[in-house]
């Protein structure tokens, strides 16, 4: 009989400590079997700056496919226009500035704090392939004769192009100032214009212009920052697009678009 009772009592044992076991494993997953119930969902609003359109589809595409119960909708814009929008109570997720100063209109109110920076980017000037204004230098803009298009000064490549001007004592009488990088491009590109300033990575994406750096460049130098909005919609999922822009897999989308490292 006490064999038979300590037989017993070590089955017992056993068999509590195999479910033991099987409970611990349980508890590690989700209880449906499925997905982690952690697992990012929604949709992510993206305010960005003009100049990081190509280089944004592409992280976005990306993103999108290791999360695909998220949905990416961006807006593409000059950084003040998305600022001022952002201020005035748009519902937004992620801001990316294409300089530090817009981005302060955001985080001075405090609609945002602790933004990260993730590229850099530097001005070219860029003429219609061809290049039919014959501009080779900075200094050429000021000529009164050729049509220059520039970003209007609020807009981060429009300060940029404002300190590289004035740091080479060029003055430049504009026919045009432009709301965004984008329409500046477009405008060289469509023959409207003999020249403008753009960022190098706006410049790499069309076959339609020439550019060169000019002298002084390296000295004007535009940083981008990258924020989550305190009241982001969907907080989760915008903090791992940020760490994904920030990390080695967005960084090396950015440089492949000609964007420096931070």
């Amino acid at each position: 009989m006490r064999r038979m009772t300590a037989f017993a009592t070590a089955a017992a044992a056993s068999l509590a400590l195999l479910l033991t076991g099987c409970g611990d494993t349980t508890s590690s997953a989700d209880p449906a079997g499925g997905a982690s119930t952690d697992a990012l969902s929604g949709e992510v609003a993206v305010s960005a700056a003009a100049s990081l359109q190509g280089a944004f589809d592409k992280a976005i595409s990306e993103f999108e496919s290791a999360h695909p119960e998220v949905k990416i909708t961006a807006n593409y814009d000059g950084s003040s226009t998305l600022a001022t929008q952002i201020n005035g109570g748009a519902k937004v997720d992620v801001f990316a500035s294409a300089d530090e100063a817009n981005m302060a209109k955001v985080t001075d109110p405090g609609l945002a704090s602790d933004p990260a920076i993730f590229a850099k980017n530097t001005l070219v000037v860029v003429t219609p392939s061809g290049n039919p204004g014959d501009v080779k230098t900075l200094q050429d803009l000021a000529n009164p004769d050729l049509k220059v298009v520039l970003c209007a000064p609020e807009v981060p490549c429009g300060a940029a192009s404002q300190t590289l001007l004035k740091n080479a004592d060029v003055t430049v009488r504009p026919a045009s100032l432009e709301q965004n990088v984008t329409a500046v491009l477009t405008k060289v590109q469509n023959d409207e214009a003999d020249a403008g300033l753009v960022y190098k990575t706006d410049a790499a994406t069309s076959d339609q212009v020439t550019s060169f750096t000019p002298e002084g460049a390296d000295a004007v130098v535009n940083s981008y920052p990258i924020v989550v909005l305190k009241d982001a919609p969907n907080k989760a999922a915008a903090q791992a697009f940020v760490d994904f822009v920030t990390g080695s897999d967005g960084q090396a989308i950015l440089a492949s678009f000609g964007f420096d490292k931070p």
